[in-house]
Protein backbone atom coordinates (compact mmCIF):
# COMPACT_ATOMS: atom_id res chain seq x y z
CA UNK A 1 0.00 0.00 0.00
CA UNK A 2 1.18 3.11 -1.06
CA UNK A 3 1.50 6.40 1.21
CA UNK A 4 -1.57 7.78 0.25
CA UNK A 5 -3.56 4.78 1.10
CA UNK A 6 -2.21 4.51 4.11
CA UNK A 7 -3.29 8.54 4.56
CA UNK A 8 -6.62 7.56 3.32
CA UNK A 9 -7.09 4.88 5.95
CA UNK A 10 -5.51 6.93 8.55
CA UNK A 11 -7.85 10.08 7.92
CA UNK A 12 -10.92 8.80 10.33
CA UNK A 13 -8.79 8.34 13.20
CA UNK A 14 -6.31 11.27 12.69
CA UNK A 15 -9.58 13.66 12.48
CA UNK A 16 -10.99 12.12 15.75
CA UNK A 17 -7.69 13.12 17.62
CA UNK A 18 -7.44 16.81 16.16
CA UNK A 19 -10.91 17.41 17.26
CA UNK A 20 -10.82 20.55 19.74
CA UNK A 21 -13.31 21.85 21.93
CA UNK A 22 -15.02 25.55 20.74
CA UNK A 23 -16.07 28.33 22.61
CA UNK A 24 -19.59 26.83 22.37
CA UNK A 25 -18.11 23.74 24.07
CA UNK A 26 -16.84 25.85 27.00
CA UNK A 27 -19.94 27.25 27.22
CA UNK A 28 -22.15 24.07 27.00
CA UNK A 29 -19.61 23.15 30.31
CA UNK A 30 -20.70 26.06 32.32
CA UNK A 31 -24.23 25.93 31.56
CA UNK A 32 -24.49 22.71 32.55
CA UNK A 33 -22.47 23.56 35.76
CA UNK A 34 -24.58 26.53 36.49
CA UNK A 35 -27.73 25.47 34.83
CA UNK A 36 -30.64 28.34 34.25
CA UNK A 37 -29.13 30.05 37.39
CA UNK A 38 -27.77 33.94 36.79
CA UNK A 39 -23.64 33.62 37.18
CA UNK A 40 -22.18 36.98 38.71
CA UNK A 41 -19.06 38.61 37.62
CA UNK A 42 -16.66 38.93 41.11
CA UNK A 43 -15.55 37.29 43.84
CA UNK A 44 -13.14 35.40 42.27
CA UNK A 45 -9.76 35.62 41.58
CA UNK A 46 -8.05 33.58 38.82
CA UNK A 47 -4.04 33.56 38.08
CA UNK A 48 -2.75 32.22 35.04
CA UNK A 49 0.41 33.41 33.43
CA UNK A 50 -0.57 35.48 30.60
CA UNK A 51 2.63 34.17 28.41
CA UNK A 52 3.35 29.83 29.03
CA UNK A 53 6.02 28.96 27.31
CA UNK A 54 4.75 25.17 27.61
CA UNK A 55 1.26 23.92 28.01
CA UNK A 56 2.17 20.95 29.66
CA UNK A 57 2.53 22.84 32.86
CA UNK A 58 0.57 25.90 33.67
CA UNK A 59 0.12 27.05 36.97
CA UNK A 60 -3.24 28.29 38.04
CA UNK A 61 -4.05 29.81 41.26
CA UNK A 62 -7.85 30.19 42.26
CA UNK A 63 -9.00 32.04 45.36
CA UNK A 64 -12.42 33.22 46.06
CA UNK A 65 -13.76 35.46 48.70
CA UNK A 66 -15.56 33.56 50.91
CA UNK A 67 -15.52 33.77 54.77
CA UNK A 68 -16.19 29.67 54.62
CA UNK A 69 -17.78 28.83 57.78
CA UNK A 70 -21.43 27.12 57.61
CA UNK A 71 -23.96 29.60 56.31
CA UNK A 72 -21.61 31.12 54.04
CA UNK A 73 -19.33 28.77 51.97
CA UNK A 74 -17.88 28.29 48.32
CA UNK A 75 -19.12 24.60 47.85
CA UNK A 76 -17.29 23.91 44.29
CA UNK A 77 -14.84 25.64 42.18
CA UNK A 78 -14.51 24.52 38.99
CA UNK A 79 -12.31 25.29 36.15
CA UNK A 80 -13.22 25.51 32.08
CA UNK A 81 -11.06 26.11 29.46
CA UNK A 82 -11.98 27.66 26.00
CA UNK A 83 -9.19 25.83 23.63
CA UNK A 84 -8.90 22.28 25.38
CA UNK A 85 -10.10 18.43 24.20
CA UNK A 86 -12.55 18.42 26.78
CA UNK A 87 -13.24 22.20 28.54
CA UNK A 88 -14.09 21.03 31.99
CA UNK A 89 -10.59 20.47 33.02
CA UNK A 90 -11.21 20.53 36.68
CA UNK A 91 -13.51 20.87 39.98
CA UNK A 92 -12.84 20.93 43.27
CA UNK A 93 -15.68 20.06 45.99
CA UNK A 94 -15.01 22.36 48.96
CA UNK A 95 -17.44 22.27 52.78
CA UNK A 96 -16.54 25.15 55.65
CA UNK A 97 -14.05 22.46 56.70
CA UNK A 98 -11.85 23.39 54.12
CA UNK A 99 -11.17 26.52 55.92
CA UNK A 100 -10.09 28.75 52.55
CA UNK A 101 -11.71 28.59 48.91
CA UNK A 102 -7.84 28.75 47.81
CA UNK A 103 -6.52 26.15 45.09
CA UNK A 104 -3.15 26.18 43.33
CA UNK A 105 -2.16 23.33 40.62
CA UNK A 106 -0.80 22.53 37.53
CA UNK A 107 -3.35 22.39 34.50
CA UNK A 108 -2.89 21.21 31.12
CA UNK A 109 -3.35 23.98 27.97
CA UNK A 110 -4.17 22.84 24.37
CA UNK A 111 -3.52 26.37 23.09
CA UNK A 112 -4.03 30.42 23.97
CA UNK A 113 -7.14 30.72 25.17
CA UNK A 114 -9.25 31.88 27.74
CA UNK A 115 -9.74 29.89 30.96
CA UNK A 116 -12.87 30.14 32.98
CA UNK A 117 -13.18 29.81 36.80
CA UNK A 118 -17.01 29.06 38.21
CA UNK A 119 -17.78 29.41 41.93
CA UNK A 120 -20.71 27.67 42.87
CA UNK A 121 -22.00 29.33 46.56
CA UNK A 122 -23.37 27.44 49.16
CA UNK A 123 -26.29 29.85 49.13
CA UNK A 124 -26.69 28.62 45.20
CA UNK A 125 -25.40 31.85 43.40
CA UNK A 126 -22.47 31.33 40.55
CA UNK A 127 -19.73 33.20 40.37
CA UNK A 128 -17.19 33.58 37.74
CA UNK A 129 -13.94 35.07 36.20
CA UNK A 130 -12.11 34.17 33.72
CA UNK A 131 -8.09 34.57 32.79
CA UNK A 132 -6.38 34.77 28.93
CA UNK A 133 -3.14 33.15 28.12
CA UNK A 134 -0.78 32.34 25.12
CA UNK A 135 0.94 29.21 24.98
CA UNK A 136 3.70 29.00 22.55
CA UNK A 137 4.04 24.79 22.85
CA UNK A 138 0.71 23.27 23.03
CA UNK A 139 -0.42 20.31 25.17
CA UNK A 140 -2.95 17.91 25.47
CA UNK A 141 -1.66 17.25 21.09
CA UNK A 142 1.58 15.96 21.61
CA UNK A 143 1.93 12.99 19.75
CA UNK A 144 -0.83 13.07 17.51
Amino acid sequence: MGFMGVLLRLAPVLATFNVMAKKSDAMEAIRLIVGANTVYDGRINLVIPPLVENGNLVVLKVAVESPMNDSDYVKAIHIIAEGNPLPNIFSAYLTPRSGRANITTRVRLAESQRVWAIAEMSDGSFWRSYANTLVTLSACTEGL
